[in-house]
């Protein structure tokens, strides 16, 4: 099926009333969790992955993708009126877009952040569709090995690579990897890792730890750090661009959006590289009056090309996990594990086999920019009022929907002692600056590696060289390899060549 039957297919089921109502509810607790610091997506969809066991799998990736574009939308609020960036890849947009605040700009600086949203989004979208396919066809050519290795750069890239440390992110890895262990061997029939615990023959359930690191591990750091003082909301005023903004802006949307979306689709892209680019490029290409803002009143182009770098590359995320089933980030490897909870592989073969589903997806995509624009422009007030919630109601709040969805899944008291106390690790993993991503990616990719490995060593007889002597393999091992020592190497010539 080529991209353009694809969309129609989706856009006949993504107009549904039920799935517009789904696309909806995902965009406006999307922006409502965007704008509030610290409560993100990931920890968002954690909280929601107990409906997958009461709603259609339709439905529930609907809202989830609504909830995760409403988020990077939303996060642009509390960069430009708090100064406080909810999200790594809003950092950048609160350099100018606080400075536009203080100024008396908030306005037209969450304008061209939401309409460079929008913009970033569409093109993120529409890459989706159109290079979704494309990766599918190549991806059906690679064996075992090619997926284990390419499950190896993963690994690398995502621990290793994007942390301040890679020894702790290499160790949240193996943790994860520990927890993807426990159960019993498909091929052996023997527990691994139970205790003699009966309720850990199936294995620690991936909603449950997911639930546990993003929702009561990050909200018992938040109430660990709580201070009691409350942060300055700076006031709105009218949302309008004037036709100068308007002028400013359209070139570093459409830039900050083809600059975003590879980085995305990248396995170390992220959103930080992205937006700093977008930023630095911006301030170079922008006019001497413009340049004269940035850092002082604020530059309106450092808002729209971070912005619009930040949503592409977003969307860009989603295509390795729907193409290959590789997450790339913390949210989009919840995601996978909702997609796991209905008993559904992302890979090559989802496009065949779950084609509605898919398409549906996607074009519920289009849709949600559309909302979303609708929901920020004019009720950006009303999300300026949310940042005034008391912040102990709202940990105790995420709290108790934590224990009820978790208890709500199995019924197990067990599971409840292990949310707390996977919790609890998940706390002074962000205390100590452990990323907490791996440790999600390592449990889900864990067994899937494992059993990769496993049908790629029965092919050759037990022949470890097959993954070097596959070309294809040998090279995405070279890259992790690269990726995992290059930079060491750099640092340690670069510190070698200043010190003479």
């Amino acid at each position: 099926m080529d991209a353009f039957a694809g969309l129609a297919l989706g856009f006949s089921h993504a107009l549904t009333v039920t799935n517009l109502g789904w696309a909806l509810l995902g965009c406006f607790l999307g922006t409502a969790v965007g704008v509030l610091p610290g409560i993100g997506p990931a920890l968002t969809i954690a909280l929601l992955l107990p409906i997958t066991f009461q709603i259609e799998a339709t439905g529930a990736f609907i809202l989830f993708c609504g909830v995760f574009y409403g988020a990077m939308y939303g996060g642009s609020t509390t960069s430009i009126l708090l100064n406080t960036p909810g999200e790594s890849g809003s950092i950048i947009t609160a350099l100018e877009g606080a400075k536009m605040a203080r100024s008396g700009r908030a306005g037209p600086a969450l304008a061209t952040a939401a309409v460079g949203s929008f913009v970033a989004g569409t093109i993120g979208t529409l890459g989706i569709s159109f290079l979704g396919p494309v990766v599918v066809e190549l991806a059906l050519k690679l064996g075992p090995a090619e997926y284990f290795a390419l499950m190896v750069l993963c690994f690398v890239t995502v621990s290793a690579v994007l942390g301040g440390s890679a020894l702790r992110g290499l160790t949240s890895l193996f943790f994860g990897l520990m927890l993807g262990l426990v159960g019993i061997d498909l091929q052996t029939g023997q527990p691994r890792l139970t205790f003699g615990i009966p309720e850990l023959l199936d294995g620690v359930n991936v909603v449950l730890v997911a639930v546990a690191l993003f929702a009561v591990g990050e909200t018992l750091y938040l109430a660990w750090q709580h201070t009691g003082a409350e942060a300055e909301v700076r006031r709105v005023g009218r949302i309008m661009m004037s036709r100068a903004d308007w002028r400013r802006s359209i070139g570093p949307w459409f830039r900050g959006s083809l600059l975003g979306f590879p980085f995305g689709v990248l396995p170390a892209g992220g959103t930080e590289m992205p937006t700093m680019l977008s930023y630095y490029a911006e301030r170079r290409l922008a006019g001497p009056d413009a340049q004269a803002e940035f850092g002082a009143t604020g530059a309106v182009e450092g808002v729209a090309g971070p912005e619009a770098a930040n949503n592409a590359a977003a969307a860009g995320i989603l295509v390795p996990m729907l193409t290959l089933g590789l997450p790339t980030s913390a949210t989009a490897a919840i995601m996978l594990s909702a997609f796991q909870s209905y008993g559904i592989n992302p890979g090559p073969l989802l496009f065949e086999q779950q084609a509605v589903l898919v398409w549906t997806l996607i074009a519920s995509l289009y849709v949600a920019n559309v909302m979303l624009v609708v929901l920020n422009l004019p009720l950006v007030g009303l999300w300026a009022r949310i940042l005034k919630i008391p912040q102990p109601q709202l940990y105790a709040g995420i709290l108790v929907f934590a224990t009820i969805g978790t208890y709500g899944i199995s019924n197990s008291v067990t599971d409840l002692v292990l949310l707390y106390g996977i919790g609890v690790v998940g706390m002074f993993m962000r205390r100590f600056d452990f990323p907490t991503a791996p440790v999600v990616i390592g449990m889900i990719l864990g067994p899937m590696a494992e059993q990769a490995m496993r049908q790629a060593l029965t092919i050759s007889q037990g022949d470890w060289s097959t993954f070097v002597t596959r070309p294809v393999s040998a090279a995405i091992l070279g890259l992790a390899v690269a990726a995992l020592i290059g930079p060491r190497f750099y640092g340690a010539w670069v510190r070698r060549t200043g010190a003479v």
